[in-house]
């Protein structure tokens, strides 16, 4: 298969090695442990496609074609491709087969993997269920499309170099933590958002690169750092939202007023609302259950006319498609007469929320607002992330 509708931007990436930051010395030393970079560039592994029954693999430059052991099968010309699918156990490319397929493309090329175009090498490989693709490409180059992804590449600078910092340290994290034998994260929202050179501009690059190498540490080792849209006035406490407290996911007064998702509302009908939420026939009322100090929903009672059942905060948010758990309802009534006995039946539920996401770690929209009005990136992630130092990796 020809590919078509590609123009070629090559790009070199050089990997610094000075320190960032106070008593440097120390901290690279603990996060050279605590990651085990290897001597070269960081090599990340992402899966593209999962447990699929086919899918397409090319090259925008001749590339070369291998197999599990690293043999030469063959090539691929430049701007072809083929589809990729499970054959006894193998996975085969054309007239390749092969307990796995790896495809590197020749002068820095890119590889297309589904329907779109990525930096680095692809390797595919039988699962269960089908095909895996995974994108094996450097750590930098990987963050310039996550980036694009995450953020608008418009927003202020200092707003994306923090997102990149942030980015980063949550790749790391994922790579030495979360890592299972096939890939290191994935792509999509519930990893980082990762499409590829198709998310790429200059000033997510230009982010990245006058970044490079740097994360937040705690106690010598890289964060999970988490991070979200925007809260609503207020993060939040990660003990709060999920179970494991941590030192740095801490509460702090969020800057992302005046935001799209600051503050948002939603009407569901009685009918809409019974629909969504099941078990308990029509529903009379949702009665605040518990809440974090901040106003997220960690457990609600609903109340139906065929029983009552008690959801969580993340329970009603998927159900409903609310953009948070922080929300209050409000009940709309309608006086219906049976008999000359007035009964008062809701008609309309409204619910009032803000913010979007968890509302853990950097607030997006408010490292966008400290930036327009100039604080640095630096200032930005240390007061998102508290008892964190920001620190430079330095491979071995």
């Amino acid at each position: 298969m020809q590919l078509k509708g590609f123009s070629q931007t090559f790009l070199s990436y050089k990997a610094s090695l000075i320190q960032f930051g106070k008593q440097s010395w120390w901290f690279s030393a603990i996060c050279c442990v605590a990651i085990a970079t290897p001597a070269q560039a960081i090599e990340m592994r992402v899966g593209i496609e999962e447990s699929v029954s086919q899918v397409t693999v090319g090259s925008s430059t001749r590339a070369l074609v291998r197999d599990s052991a690293g043999r030469d099968l063959g090539e691929i010309a430049a701007m072809n491709a083929f589809v990729a699918q499970p054959q006894n156990g193998k996975v085969k490319v054309d007239r390749w087969q092969s307990a796995q397929i790896w495809i590197e493309p020749t002068g820095g090329g890119y590889v297309f993997i589904g329907d779109r175009w990525y930096r680095g090498r692809t390797r595919v490989v039988p699962t269960a269920k089908g095909l895996t693709a995974v994108n094996y490409v450097d750590l930098e180059q990987y963050l310039y499309s996550v980036l694009g992804g995450e953020m608008f590449p418009s927003w202020p600078i200092e707003a994306l170099k923090a997102q990149a910092v942030v980015a980063r340290s949550y790749a790391l994290y994922q790579r030495q933590s979360t890592a299972n034998s096939l890939y290191d994260v994935g792509n999509t929202t519930a990893w980082q958002v990762y499409k590829g050179v198709l998310d790429e501009a200059a000033s997510t690059q230009a982010a990245v690169n006058a970044t490079a190498g740097q994360v937040l540490i705690h106690q010598g080792r890289i964060i999970e750092a988490v991070f979200h849209s925007a809260s609503g006035g207020h993060t939040e406490n990660v003990e709060n939202v999920w179970t494991r407290p941590l030192p740095y996911l801490k509460a702090v007064p969020d800057f992302d007023q005046g935001s799209p998702e600051y503050e948002w509302a939603k009407t569901f009908s009685r009918r809409e609302l019974s629909a969504r939420i099941t078990g308990v026939g029509n529903i009379i009322a949702m009665e605040p259950g518990q809440t974090t100090p901040y106003g997220r929903v960690k457990n609600m009672r609903i109340v139906g006319d065929a029983g009552t059942r008690t959801m969580t905060g993340d329970a009603l948010r998927n159900a409903l498609g609310l953009k948070s758990t922080k929300f209050t309802v409000l009940s709309d009534y309608a006086t219906a007469s049976t008999k000359g006995q007035g009964q008062a039946n809701p008609t309309t539920f409204k619910i009032n929320g803000g913010g979007y996401g968890h509302g853990l770690g950097l607030s997006q929209w408010g490292a966008h607002n400290l930036a327009q009005k100039g604080t640095g990136y630096q200032q930005i992630v240390l007061y998102y992330y508290k008892n964190t130092i920001l620190a430079k990796i330095q491979p071995k």
